[in-house]
């Protein structure tokens, strides 16, 4: 049983990083390239659809991880699923804190009705997001080796 929470802790995670590395680094690139307005509403749409679905998978993830570093206590590895759990942590406060405000606007956000400095505000969410991005790497890479 122990040995499933870990492989689904693992590829939780695992996955959430493959999602968020596609945003910022390969979905953020094409809707800034797209012509006109297109750019800025596909962030939004993206913001919606995105937003609804990542509070649980961050908190899930770093809820999983507490359980599996409680599960094993005191055995080989357990320092480095911790390390991992306050990775994540991290990531979901630099969330709150940080991206959501700004993605709570920006999801609202027409042609019509967008603020001046808009694409200054995807531009703070997009440093802030990479920063996340590598937190989460890092949580991930902790994950990974409390396996071997």
């Amino acid at each position: 049983m122990l040995n499933a929470l870990e492989v689904i802790t693992t590829v939780v995670v695992g996955v959430m990083v493959g999602v968020e590395f596609a945003v910022a680094f390969v979905m953020n690139r094409i809707f800034n390239a797209l012509p006109e307005d297109s750019g800025q509403l596909a962030r939004a749409h993206g913001g919606r659809m995105l937003g609804a679905l990542m509070p649980f998978w961050y908190i899930g993830s770093m809820i999983l991880a507490a359980i599996w570093a409680v599960a094993r206590w005191g055995e080989h590895g357990a320092g480095l699923v911790v390390t991992g759990g306050v990775l994540l942590a991290v990531s979901v406060i630099m969330s709150i804190l940080l991206l959501v405000p700004i993605n709570n606007r920006g999801k609202t956000w027409t042609p019509e009705n967008r603020p001046a400095d808009w694409k200054e505000q995807m531009n703070r969410w997009d440093r802030y997001h990479y920063v996340r991005v590598a937190v989460i790497i890092a949580a991930f890479a902790f994950l990974v080796a409390a396996l071997v």
